[in-house]
Formats: structure tokens, sequence, C-alpha cells
């Protein structure tokens, strides 16, 4: 047990000071294993999911000392998707020997924006009516249910290969970067926009891998099609 807390007093000790602002140690490494986590989800590896997990951890020994139940809670949520990527992705290596990735169809892409819309508005609806917001103006509440509705779904996508979960981390760091500079957490802010270059480069790999992948695809159907063609016409 004293090494418990230990652990926990370790890392609520403030590590530096930004612009006058506290950064505890846990939060700055939380935050570190989640860019490197950004990091290793553009280069296709599947190390991506433990390093996320990891950091995850690290946020709720944080939260769960600072008695934050709502931001621990979503860490676990966290963790249970990125233990779904994993296998997911560790599944598909196993059966191609690569991490492949593609565009969504149209139906997966209505799926994920109802997701987000529908979503938010539940769990906004449900952090107001708990009571569990530190801000109850309207728009902090959809906010705060914006961003961690954006990140399940973007997760989600994630595991299943589809270039537009790094659309759907933009459209969540477009609300998450003003919004952290705004409640004055300037460490936050900055990690943010790091993350949205990170995105954005992420987001033009996975795009310039599938759009390569296209024609390649198709012109196999093409060989294996005229092939079994060329097959039937000589069995005829």
């Amino acid at each position: 047990m004293n090494a418990y807390h230990a652990v926990m007093d370790w890392l609520r000790e403030p590590a530096f000071t930004v612009f006058g602002q506290n950064v505890v140690r846990g939060d700055f490494l939380g935050n570190i294993f989640a860019l490197a986590t950004v990091a290793l989800a553009m280069r296709r590896t599947i190390w991506a999911w433990p390093v996320q997990i990891a950091g995850s951890l690290l946020l709720m020994g944080v939260y769960w000392s600072y008695q934050l139940g709502g931001s621990f809670s979503r860490q676990i949520l966290i963790i249970a998707m990125a233990s779904y990527g994993w296998t997911r992705w560790a599944r598909g290596k196993r059966a191609t020997g690569d991490i492949e990735v593609r565009f969504a169809t149209g139906r997966e892409r209505a799926a994920l924006a109802a997701a987000i819309v529908l979503g938010t508005a539940a769990f906004a609806a449900m952090l107001a009516e708990w009571g569990v917001v530190w801000d109850h103006r309207w728009w902090m509440i959809a906010a705060d249910a914006y961003i961690f509705v954006g990140t399940a779904v973007a997760t989600v996508a994630q595991a299943r290969g589809l270039v537009e979960f790094w659309a759907v981390w933009i459209a969540v760091d477009l609300v998450g970067v003003p919004l952290t500079f705004y409640n004055g957490l300037v460490f936050s802010g900055l990690v943010y926009g790091i993350f949205l270059a990170m995105v954005l480069a992420g987001l033009r790999d996975w795009w310039r891998r599938s759009t390569a992948a296209r024609p390649a695809a198709t012109r196999q159907e093409h060989e294996s099609t005229a092939a079994a063609r060329h097959l039937e016409g000589a069995r005829a």
C-alpha cells in the first residue's frame, strides 16, 4: 500500500511549469504516450495500441488521485477500445502480413457521422442529468461530450483501418485546441496543437497509401475475372 501511495504522489508532483501552470508528471507522461500513439499509428504499427493503453493507465492514476471519476471512467473506455483495435490489427496482420488501410464506404461514413451526432447529444444529456461536469453551460457540456464521443468513434474507425479516422481526429482537435486554451490549460492546448499537425500528416500518408492501393486492387480483380472467363471458355 505504501508503494501505491508513493507512485500516486510521484505522478501528482509537478514536472515543470508552462506559462505559470504546473504540469504534473502523470499528465505529462500520459500526453507523451498519446503523441507516441499517433506517431505509431501513422506508421501502421501494432505497437500503437499497447502504447495507447499504457498512456491511459498513467492518466487513470492521475485522475484517480484527484478523484476525477468521469475522466477516470473515460480512460477505462479508451483502454477497452484500444484492446479491440489491438486484437483486430493483430488478426489482420496474421492474415495478410500487413496492416491494411482503406477508405470507408458511403454507408460507413454515414454511420460514423451519425454516431458522432447522436452520441454527442446522448452523452451531453447524460452529463447534464448526472451533474458530473464542472461547467454547466450547455456549450461546454456539448463540447466535452463531443470530444469524448469523437475520440471513441475515431478509435473504432482506426481499429477498422479506415482512412477517415484521421478526419474524425481533426474534427475533434478543432474543438479541443481552442477549448483547452480557453480553460487556461496551456500545456494541454499545446499538445492538442501538436496532435493536429501529426493527424494532418497521418491523414496525408494513409490517403496516399489507400489511393495507391485502389488501382492495384482493381487490376487484380480484372485479372482474376479474365482468368475465370478464360477457364470457362477452355472448358466449353
